[in-house]
């Protein structure tokens, strides 16, 4: 189910109504059916392969609690179960044709016979995303950090529950296995804020991701049709539509969960308003990020080793990031790029510093501000194109063409006319660019404040004005066409 369908804008308040019309006792049952109904509305089979990696990781955290952290190695086999089971439905559902044509493409080239055949099966949605959750609840068990679970109806929930289960944010048991024991009282003041944290996430996905989805679609689908400044527009452009799709879809999560009492993580926080890549990568896909430094970055040893292996271990790392983003090697390419980035920024820390101090920038610390955001940003666009490209081949088009034909900018301002909008019209162009600034004004003050604080300290009129004014914005500008969210594809 999408949460920008009509059917999901009944579902949820149905489910709302009957969570606080129910003993407290009973409801984690109401969340955990309409949770799986939420899953099967999208392919009910599919939902078998929830319960196996439910079970599975269920039973391995019971038997690994009968050990006391004395006992520690005798834990090991159940996580080996655990760890295996979630990778090898991850495996054979997502990553087996890609890894199966990688190695048919080294055989023809190497003229080899290669007989291992291709299924054709579609990708469970969500799937590694409740597969990293539940490695990482098996994960803790084993060292012990959390006790496992025995209530199998709450640990059902924790691995089903549906604002966060197809796209996150990637939820630790530490924080969230607990709330689903609590008794959460009806909040009008909590309900309010749950309610206006949705309509900014459907705001930012119905009236920027997918007003930006036209024109980007336009261009990346058909790449060799563009070239210069549509190319470089459509970049940006797809910057934004991405941020504004996932973190849409978290803030929408957020807020259904906060309506019913419970708190979820923090997954975006203006990341393009970092001032480095290592700021960019604590502030988008925080629970992304922070699971691959706490269950892989920091097990390889993190930087607490000699500098080439500290270097390793941040680049294998982000090249296992972008194999988490998709089955192809542009993921992969994207993830090897801030990988690289990471690493040069590290070894250039001095030479940066000493150039700052050269140029004066250091002593205007505002401009020095703003030069490092727009380099950062310029980067991570970059890293896009390999992100949003169907093929490489069309990433190193999109590269290779995009700063063409700049001699003459009247002309390639026209060509962007003639060829980016010519389906689109301006209308949707116009609209975009003034939600972004809308949005990002609302980030700027934000760092500042709390926009919500703000809202609440207006009298009455003045709040549900705008709330008008929000509803009427989405309803004649956002498009509706129940576009999946992006992040579903992973």
């Amino acid at each position: 189910m999408l949460f920008n369908s009509t059917e999901f804008f009944i579902f949820f308040p149905v489910v709302v109504t009957l969570y606080f019309l129910t003993s407290p006792n009973r409801r984690w049952l109401i969340l955990l059916l309409a949770s799986y109904y939420f899953y099967a509305s999208w392919k009910p089979a599919y939902t078998i392969i929830l319960m196996v990696s439910t079970l599975v990781d269920y039973f391995c955290s019971k038997a690994m609690g009968r050990y006391t952290d004395e006992e520690k190695q005798k834990r090991k086999p159940f996580l080996y179960i655990s760890l295996l089971s979630n990778l090898g439905i991850l495996l054979l559902f997502k990553y087996y044709n890609f890894f199966n044509d990688s190695a048919a493409g080294i055989a023809n080239a190497l003229n080899m016979g290669y007989a291992m055949p291709a299924f054709e099966m579609l990708l469970p949605m969500g799937i590694s995303f409740y597969t990293f959750q539940t490695m990482s609840y098996s994960i803790d068990v084993y060292h012990g950090r959390i006790k496992p679970e025995r209530h199998l109806g709450i640990f059902a929930l924790f691995v089903t529950f549906f604002p966060q289960l197809v796209a996150g944010p990637i939820e630790r048991a530490g924080n969230l296995l607990g709330q689903l024991h609590k008794h959460h009282e009806f909040s009008y003041e909590r309900v309010v804020a749950g309610l206006r944290r949705m309509a900014w996430g459907f705001f930012k996905k119905l009236v920027i991701a997918d007003n930006l989805a036209l024109m980007v679609n336009q261009v990346y689908n058909n790449p060799t049709d563009f070239e210069g400044i549509s190319l470089a527009i459509a970049t940006v452009f797809f910057a934004f539509q991405i941020y504004c799709d996932f973190s849409g879809y978290s803030d929408i999560a957020i807020g259904a969960a906060q309506v019913m009492g419970f708190k979820l993580m923090e997954n975006f926080r203006s990341p393009y308003f970092s001032k480095s890549i290592s700021e960019f990568w604590s502030r988008w896909h925080i629970s992304l990020s922070t699971w691959f430094r706490d269950y892989l970055y920091i097990p390889l040893g993190g930087n607490r080793v000699v500098k080439w292996r500290w270097y390793y271990n941040l680049f294998i790392t982000f090249m296992v990031s972008g194999l988490w983003h998709g089955a192809n090697w542009t993921f992969v390419i994207w993830g090897a790029l801030h990988g690289v980035y990471l690493v040069f920024a590290i070894v250039t820390a001095k030479q940066r510093d000493a150039l700052a101090s050269s140029t004066g920038l250091n002593r205007h610390p505002q401009l020095l501000k703003w030069t490092q955001v727009l380099t950062v940003f310029a980067l991570v666009c970059f890293s896009w194109i390999f992100f949003r490209a169907n093929s490489l081949a069309d990433a190193l088009y999109i590269i290779g063409y995009m700063f063409s034909g700049l001699g003459n900018l009247g002309e390639a301002f026209a060509n962007v006319n003639h060829t980016l909008f010519m389906d689109q019209g301006l209308k949707v162009f116009t609209v975009s660019v003034l939600a972004i600034i809308l949005m990002e004004t609302v980030h700027l003050i934000q760092r500042n404040g709390s926009v919500s604080q703000l809202i609440m300290q207006r009298p009455a009129w003045i709040r549900w004005s705008l709330y008008y004014m929000a509803i009427i914005a989405v309803l004649l500008f956002g498009q509706f066409g129940n576009q999946e969210f992006i992040y579903f594809q992973f």
